[in-house]
């Protein structure tokens, strides 16, 4: 399975392939690795969101990045500049996560500090295993 970290751009969209049109523009439409999650692409948004080129990911779809440039020229840099706010995306969509993590662990140890039935009880449900049993 594939992880945020593994996250990255691909390719263009086969289906929706850049084409010289009469607008002053050219809609362009990068292929991710695999399907990334809503709040991912939410993020990514937001990283995004003051580019002029206004590009962004649909959060259901989470699949495409869709984005425009004026010529062929400003491809090759808006695709550097696109890799560069993925890895901070999914730097700090892994940073949350840990940070989430370590706040939940946080709790449910301090939740085993309580004294009494009821300091047990969550101390006993903080260390249950719920591995599979290897026969």
């Amino acid at each position: 399975m594939e992880g945020i970290s593994d996250l990255r751009i691909v390719g263009i969209d086969e289906l929706r392939p850049p084409v010289i049109r009469k607008a002053p523009y050219i809609d362009i439409f990068f292929k991710l690795s695999h399907k990334a999650p809503a709040d991912w692409c939410n993020a990514l948004n937001s990283l995004l969101h003051k580019q002029s080129t206004a590009p962004k990911i649909k959060e259901s779809e989470g699949l495409y990045i869709e984005a425009w440039v004026r010529t062929p020229d400003e491809i090759i840099p808006f695709l550097s500049m696109l890799k560069e706010k993925i890895l901070d995306c999914n730097r700090q969509y892994i940073e949350r996560i840990e940070l989430a993590a370590n706040k939940a662990g946080m709790a449910n140890a301090s939740l085993s500090q309580e004294a009494g039935e009821q300091g047990r009880l969550n101390k006993i449900i903080a260390e249950l295993d719920f591995d599979e049993i290897k026969r």
